[in-house]
């Protein structure tokens, strides 16, 4: 596909959205070119970077890049992790930027109903703001709704509470032909024909550009507490989790963590750990409506992890405290993007996630390779890091890229193998992209990869929505 913006094409762009909002400067369009995959060479300069401010806008951009053969990347906060947003054809980048409006939030329906470009820190506080609340938390608070839609963004909370797709009620969809579509609405059931919205979350683009998002919201929870548990051994601390959820309990998250990347995060945003005993912690997060059921699940948490060989169970149980685990949990990868190639998120079933660990690091020593490696144990997503450097004393060190580059792919492979042998899939949360393309078809089969080509042909005949991602 080649981009075909003539200067009459851009004029009518500019038209529609206003010429301020059209630009196409190598060194500003750079900076639309890429998201936060860490190895440059993906990234593309867009030849165009139109900036809609209203639905409208955003209609008559698709009209004419369809008209003419244009392809449109949308655009988020280009928080991804696997060039979803990278215009690998040049063409349109099409920036929702502009759409930063909370519209409503109604109490009454619990509902609240956003532009696609707000992002997800704006959001939580203007529902919070209301006083009810937003259950998901995926990782980067600058993701803005529409790219959470495109990508159904998960989060340490899915465990207890789901992705973003459990709670979008309706969607404003503009199709590639510029035609605007109201799927769903402040509904809470419907069995009225095929679930258009719902094959749209998750689609990263490909179907047609998000503009407004309806999402469900809860009332505020209640009291939170976090339990760091050392284990000397990453099978027993594994293993624990489905003997949780077995309990009944349904904690708001349970993250496994190794320490060298502990270590690095308390340097890097100074802040200390609670403990720096064993080899492999858990993270878990409980909620409650009272400080009595609070205790009572925190004990029998603390019962069923000590008797699988839990050092320790330290609890966080003041604001402080808490806000310094969740600071340092949630800063982990800041703290080794430097030294990080690419960040995997695997999904496999819960009882699975122990072997498919105990594998990865079957794989690290087979390759001479350091792959850390944590996640969300109870919702079975593990994100292993594929690493160039090695951790050192507590720091990372560099490795000559001769010596990293060429394990790279073989390493993503095996472990998508094994991913795929336990069950799993290759994304739990990031979603395809570009970057993890050419690895669908190890877990998907080709009847249903040539019914999703189906899908997105009917959406999208001339192929202008994100070409390249997903699948070719």
């Amino acid at each position: 596909m080649t981009s075909k913006i003539t200067p009459a094409v851009r004029a009518a762009i500019e038209a529609a959205v206003g010429a301020p909002h059209v630009f196409d400067d190598p060194e500003k369009a750079a900076d639309y070119g890429h998201d936060e995959f860490s190895l440059p060479e993906i990234a593309r300069v867009p030849d165009l970077v139109v900036r809609p401010g209203a639905t409208e806008e955003v209609a008559a951009v698709l009209r004419l890049a369809n008209e003419h053969g244009v392809p449109v990347t949308p655009r988020g906060g280009a928080t991804g992790l696997c060039g979803g947003c990278v215009p690998v054809h040049g063409g349109i980048v099409l920036s929702l930027e502009r759409m930063d409006r909370v519209l409503e939030v109604d109490a009454d329906n619990q509902m609240a109903v956003t532009e696609a470009g707000v992002r997800l820190s704006d959001f939580v506080r203007a529902v919070e703001a209301a006083g009810l609340y937003f259950p998901p938390h995926p990782g980067d608070e600058s993701a803005m709704m529409g790219g959470l839609v495109a990508t159904n963004a998960g989060g340490s909370r899915a465990v207890k509470y789901g992705t973003i797709r459990n709670y979008v009620r309706g969607l404003e969809l503009v199709t590639a032909a510029g035609d605007v579509l109201r799927l769903g609405g402040k509904l809470e059931k419907s069995s009225t024909g095929y679930n258009l919205m719902h094959l749209v979350v998750g689609s990263e683009g490909t179907l047609g550009v998000v503009t407004k998002v309806v999402l469900h919201l809860k009332a505020r929870p209640g009291l939170l507490r976090s339990l760091v548990v050392p284990f000397e051994a990453l099978e027993p601390a594994l293993e624990t989790v489905p003997l949780i959820m077995k309990r009944g309990i349904v904690p708001l998250a349970v993250e496994f963590l190794e320490v060298e990347p502990i270590a690095i995060t308390e340097e890097h945003i100074g802040k200390t750990w609670p403990t720096k005993l064993g080899k492999t912690h858990l993270l878990v997060i409980l909620d409650a409506p009272t400080e009595e059921e609070i205790d009572r699940l925190s004990q029998a948490t603390a019962e069923v992890c000590c008797g699988k060989g839990a050092i320790d169970v330290f609890i966080a149980d003041t604001p402080s405290k808490q806000d310094d685990v969740l600071a340092i949990r949630s800063k982990i990868y800041d703290a080794i993007k430097a030294g990080t190639v690419e960040v995997l998120d695997i999904a496999v079933p819960r009882a699975e996630v122990a072997g498919h660990v105990r594998f990865v690091r079957e794989v690290a020593a087979k390759y001479d390779i350091w792959l850390p490696t944590f996640g969300h144990a109870a919702d079975g997503n593990v994100h292993t890091h594929i690493m160039k450097v090695r951790c050192e004393a507590g720091r990372m060190a560099p490795v000559p890229e001769s010596v990293w580059r060429p394990k790279t792919e073989a390493v993503r492979t095996e472990l998508f193998r094994d991913c795929r042998a336990r069950g799993g899939v290759i994304s739990g949360e990031h979603g395809i992209g570009l970057v993890k393309k050419p690895y669908l078809p190890l877990v998907l089969d080709e009847r249903q990869i040539a019914l999703m080509r189906a899908i997105r042909r009917a959406f999208d005949p001339r192929g202008i929505m994100n070409p390249g991602k997903v699948f070719d």
